[in-house]
This record gives structure tokens, sequence and C-alpha cells, in this order.
């Protein structure tokens, strides 16, 4: 039976939460590695600590796929619960993560904020796959690229919007500021009510046959249906993976090494360390007083620590506001293909191939950009964030079972975490020291992969899958 046709705003509705979602994503990239350094966290053992995200999603996504495949409430729907779990968990975690007061309970709350995050994500990719038809597939996943680009945007810019607004962006050492503990806040909200949005707008639709759905879920096993699975993954499925390890290594590279590698190359501000500054003991670890501030070694010492600290912050709100404008890039390529896919077939094989190499061009400019000339290489970026987050997906939705969608939505995941996986136990760090040994030299790396990875779209030859 053919599904019946949605307009615009039941579209938008049912991909609001992603607002929320993206909020998450942003905050969580953009700032993450941030607070990682505050804490006390070496530029180069950033990537490792980062390794929670990918590992999570590996071993979350296909299970949440799995039972959301298998879920059907007359009440609470097939996706919904999923949805609403993930954003009260998420939405706690964004909170309480910029009051980690150690290193190692920063990391932690990233492996629970990262779970949180796919618990509510793959099920809204499997929730387009099941309320739209065929032909507007491509327009539901580009809609969602329109709110994740806004989402980008506005999260990426809080920190910067907060200080402006007169919440300080200066703390003591290993003290993350208050500026980016509001950011984390309003961050918090924004994920739970944009999921509560999408939960009152939306309806979803039964299985298709009740009786059949109900017998076929009796009889299903997570194991032997994952192993069934993976033995019928068509082959556009495998050549779309290809394309995404390469994305997803390139992304990852710069949402762990990006903070360092601009603030070091592009604004000349380091993050200083406070060893440098400060009073150690014998393990060589910084010796802090009762209000576990840092003791200085002199007053001089604690005001030069202190002006650095405030040029790094700046450049630090800096960077984020620039990394938003690939939210607003892969908004406007959002928009502009919601309205012509309204009416029209594109070609998706050659729309990513074409967006991923303008990323790949984004990323090298940075080694040339200037802190007033850096937007220009996010711009690029943006333009590839857009097409990732929808053409795969829609060529994807065009090659599997329906009545798969949530566990192969999930085991597509596997080409996204592999990778991420892969870069953060030692992959970028081997990788870009063969360009040279400044941090600056990831983002070459991440340029790198990414054109590889748009060269790798010439091997789609699924005319479903291209054509939508």
């Amino acid at each position: 039976m053919e599904k019946r046709k949605l307009n615009f705003w039941q579209i938008w509705n049912m991909s609001f939460g992603f607002l929320g979602i993206q909020f998450g994503f942003a905050l969580q990239g953009g700032f993450m590695s941030r607070i990682f350094q505050t804490l006390g966290a070496e530029v180069d053992d950033i990537p490792g600590l980062w390794i929670a995200a990918p590992l999570t999603g590996l071993l979350v996504q296909p299970i949440i796929g799995y039972l959301s495949d298998n879920t059907w409430s007359p009440k609470f729907g097939r996706r919904k619960p999923y949805f609403l779990i993930g954003a009260i968990l998420a939405s706690i975690t964004l909170f309480f993560m910029p009051h980690s007061p150690a290193l190692w309970i920063a990391a932690g709350l990233l492996w629970v904020l990262d779970s949180s995050i796919n618990i509510s994500m793959e099920p809204f990719r499997a929730l387009v796959a099941d309320k739209l038809p065929e032909s507007q597939r491509s327009n539901g996943f580009v809609v969602q690229t329109l709110i994740i680009g806004i989402g980008t945007w506005v999260a990426s810019n809080l920190p910067w919007l907060v200080n402006k607004l007169g919440v300080s962006n200066e703390a003591s050492a290993g003290v993350i500021p208050q500026s980016v503990v509001v950011a984390f806040s309003i961050g918090a909200f924004v994920f739970i009510a944009s999921i509560v949005y999408t939960l009152l707008t939306t309806k979803e639709d039964p299985p298709e046959n009740l009786e059949e759905f109900l017998s076929e879920k009796k009889e299903s096993r997570f194991i032997p249906d994952l192993m069934t699975s993976l033995k019928e993954m068509p082959s556009t499925m495998k050549k779309l993976g290809l394309i995404q390890f390469f994305s997803w290594f390139a992304f990852f590279t710069m949402w762990s090494l990006s903070m360092p590698a601009l603030t070091e190359h592009v604004f000349n501000a380091p993050k200083p360390d406070a060893k440098e500054y400060a009073q150690l003991n014998t393990e060589g670890e910084v010796l802090k007083n009762d209000k576990k501030e840092p003791i200085f070694l002199s007053v001089e010492k604690e005001q030069g620590y202190k002006a650095k600290d405030k040029v790094y912050n700046d450049a630090a709100d800096l960077v984020g506001s620039s990394t938003g404008v690939y939210g607003l890039s892969s908004m406007a390529f959002a928009l502009l293909l919601s309205f012509y896919t309204m009416k029209n077939k594109i070609n998706r094989k050659l729309i990513h191939m074409a967006s991923l190499i303008l990323g790949g061009l984004g990323f090298i400019y940075m080694f040339y950009a200037t802190p007033s000339t850096l937007l220009y290489s996010f711009i690029l970026i943006g333009f590839s964030w857009g097409s990732i987050l929808s053409m795969p997906y829609a060529m994807l939705s065009s090659s599997v079972n329906p009545k798969k969608m949530g566990m192969m939505m999930g085991l597509f995941n596997m080409f996204i975490v592999i990778p991420q996986i892969i870069a953060a136990l030692g992959g970028i760090n081997f990788l870009y020291k063969l360009i040279g040994s400044e941090h600056i030299n990831a983002m070459l790396l991440a340029g790198i992969s990414l054109i590889i990875a748009g060269c790798c779209n010439l091997l789609i030859t699924d005319k479903n899958a291209i054509s939508g």
C-alpha cells in the first residue's frame, strides 16, 4: 500500500526533535575538547578520550534499531518511546557535563551523553522511512538536515553569545568557564523540549499488516536477526559504507582536534599549561589550595597564566562561533534541496560527491586561513555536512527491506563509528604526524579523507539509490 504524501509542516514537525539532538551533538562536538583541555588533557590524548562516543554508537544503535523495529503500541507508537528515553538521559547529562570536577568524570559523562543521543537519533532516521513514500524520502532527510543546520549554528554560538550577554568566559585553572556551563544548561532544555514537540505533533502509523507484524515479532531474536541482516546487506549499503568511513573519519578529526589546532594555528592562542606557572608536587602535578585553585609560583606567574588563558578562551569562543557557520551553510544546502526535491528528482550520487569534495577543500584551506577568513572553510564544510546527513540515508532507504529499516539504519551506523574508533585509538595521531607535527595538519588529514570519500561515490551504480 502506497503511503500518503505529507506536507512540508508535517515533515517539519516529525523532524523537529532533531533540533535538540543537534544541540547535544554540537555542544559535544564543539566544546568537549575544550572541557578536556581545561581539565588537564594533553592535545594528543584528546582523540583517545573521545573513544566513548563511537564505541557507544557501535553497541547501542543496532540494539535500539532492532527494538524499535519490533515495538508497537497504539498509545505510544513505535519509535517515539525511544525518542523520549534518550532525550531525558541526554538532557540530564548535558546539564551535569560542564560541572565535571575531573577529567575521568568528563570522559565518563561523554559516554553516557553519546549513548543517550544515539537512543534518540536512529529511530528518527527510521521514522522518515516509516512515514514517507519513496518519492518524498529525499525531501524528508533534507528537512532533517535543515533543522540540524539550525541547531548546529545556534548551539555552536551559545558560549560566545552568553559571554556577550555578560556571563564570564574566564575561570581558574582546571575550572570550566561559566559561559560554557550556561550554554550546556540551555542545550539540555532545548533537547527535551524539541523532542516533546515532535511527540505531541506527530502520530505514528501502525504496521501495514499488524497480525503479520505481531507474528514476526514473536519469532524474532536479536542475534539471529543481526546475523541475517549482515548476510543480506545489499551491495549499495556496503559501497555507501566505504563513503561513510572516510567521511566520518574526517569529521571525527575535526570534532576532536579542531579546537586546539585552530586556536594555535589561526589565532596564535594555545591553551597555557598550568604546570609552567604553578608549584608542582613530586609526581609533577599542580599543587592546589583548599579552594582547589592552583598555587602559582608568584603573582607575576599567576597574572601571566590568567592573561594567556583569557586570550585562549576568547579564541575558543571564536572557533566555536566559526564552527557554527557549517551549520548555517548546511542549512542553506538543505533549504535549497528541500524546495527542489518537493517537485523534482535529484542525482543523489553526484550531489554527494561534489559536496564531499568541497568540504575536503574547506578543511585544507584551514591551513591558510586567518581569523577573518576561517568562516569560508566552514561554509564549504557545511555543504558536505548537509549532504552527509541526508544523501547516504536517502540512498540507503531505497535499498533495504522496509521491515528491517531500524536494524539496517543501526547497522549502517557501523560504517560511521568504526572509522571514529580507529581514529580515537591512534589513527589521527599517526597519520597527521606523517604530514607534520603541528596540530593543524590534522585538519589537512581530514580534508584528504573527505576528498577520498567524495571520489568513492563513483562506486554507486544502483539507479534506485541514485535517483530520488
